[in-house]
């Protein structure tokens, strides 16, 4: 484990440590779990609610688990049928996170997550810019200069508009000197979707986590430009190893139905912190590259408020808030 693993992983248990349900015993097991992943199958919530879904089976924390995908507008129609269904059920989660608020914010949702009961922050991943593989583009600073050339002709593929994947475009952008409204930020309908056009040369570049792209960059199929971590990732140089001076980013985390209890959201948080201490998990951090980073109840809560005003100062930096 290295040093900023290391740091994260550590900060994440310390918070937990004080938290009045930081154990991982739970009284009884959940017979049925029901998870809302507002997104379609192949991306990361989808990846990251069945990895901790099977964590949380592996532990005896819950029994059998029911999903739902509904994707689109950056999960807020997953999100407003939660809302509307699911009030005051004890056993129903939803996945979400920092691509949410963007969407959130961006679109000027109706439903926002002051609606939903915060459960616990799971997860922190880089992205990964990436190319087709016969993508004439052989580096971040051919990419760069084809985009400062003419933005409009550079197509960026990734998740829904104002998420981590348009955020971190538009901060490349704004770092090289161009114009982040010029950017042409094109969304895809799902994690399947976005390879499809990426392999098939539909887009110029795209962006979605290092896990997400992890086995189509191995296989050949795309070519990994930049991660936007501080450092050089599996083999993938950093954007600010390349003169573009750009950290992001994209956290994942698990809400409660609205109007459930405070001692039903901690069995809820005391569940998932019995799958995220499994070996079934770890297995998951390891596989996608995800940093642990679980932070619980009030004090997720509160974090989901500061990022949602982060987030919209990003947004309005950029030219990108409607």
């Amino acid at each position: 484990m290295n040093r900023r693993r290391f740091t994260l992983a550590a900060a994440a248990t310390l918070a937990a440590a004080q938290l009045p349900f930081a154990s991982s015993a739970y009284a009884q097991a959940i017979a049925t779990l029901k998870m809302m992943i507002p997104a379609n199958p192949g991306g990361g919530w989808d990846q990251t609610g069945r990895a901790l879904a099977a964590a949380m089976q592996s532990a005896k924390a819950v029994g059998s688990v029911q999903f739902d995908n509904k994707g689109g507008a950056a999960g807020t129609i997953g999100l407003t049928q939660f809302i509307n269904a699911q009030k005051g059920d004890p056993n129903a989660v939803l996945m979400g996170g920092m691509v949410m608020v963007g969407g959130i914010v961006l679109n000027k949702s109706p439903v926002n997550l002051t609606m939903v009961t915060p459960l616990a922050r799971l997860t922190s991943e880089y992205l990964v810019v990436v190319v087709p593989a016969n993508s004439p583009h052989k580096t971040m600073a051919d990419l760069v200069a084809a985009f400062k050339a003419d933005p409009g002709k550079v197509s960026w593929h990734g998740g829904s508009a104002g998420g981590s994947d348009h955020i971190l475009a538009g901060l490349i952008a704004k770092a090289v000197g161009g114009d982040p409204a010029k950017v042409n930020y094109v969304a895809a309908k799902g994690g399947g979707d976005q390879v499809a056009n990426i392999v098939g040369g539909h887009v110029t570049a795209g962006i979605a986590g290092l896990g997400e792209f992890a086995e189509h960059i191995k296989g050949g199929r795309m070519r990994a430009l930049a991660v936007s971590a501080p450092a050089k990732q599996d083999g993938v140089p950093a954007l600010k190893e390349q003169g573009i001076d750009v950290v992001l980013g994209n956290w994942r985390g698990i809400f409660g139905a609205p109007g459930i209890t405070t001692a039903q959201r901690d069995a809820l948080v005391n569940a998932v912190k019995a799958g995220t201490e499994s070996a079934a998990w770890k297995e998951s951090l390891a596989k996608y590259g995800w940093e642990p980073v679980f932070l619980a109840g009030d004090a997720y809560k509160a974090f989901v408020e500061e990022d949602t005003k982060r987030i919209t100062g990003i947004l309005e930096s950029l030219g990108l808030k409607k």
